[in-house]
């Protein structure tokens, strides 16, 4: 395992039982592999800051990879 998976899986797994006992968490996150293992993405974009602010894709991620307007859906697809 990666140093940069061994540092994420900690965070994934504390989420997953979370998820189990409160049902919802939101978190706001830019690591692939932490959105990779998420059960619903809501992308904001389509830039930065003022750029930014607009929902571009929701979805599981495997339909956010669909959305040509979601720059996450890029990149997530590359390690899907």
């Amino acid at each position: 395992m990666e140093k940069e998976e061994q540092e994420i899986s900690y965070p994934i797994n504390l989420l997953l039982i979370c998820s189990v006992v409160i049902e919802t968490v939101l978190a706001i996150e830019h690591n692939l592999n932490f959105i990779r293992n998420a059960d619903w993405i809501i992308d904001l974009g389509p830039g930065g800051g003022h750029e930014g602010g607009l929902i571009v894709a929701q979805g599981t991620p495997e339909s956010v990879v669909l959305n040509k307007d979601s720059v996450t859906g890029k990149y997530l697809s590359e390690i899907l």
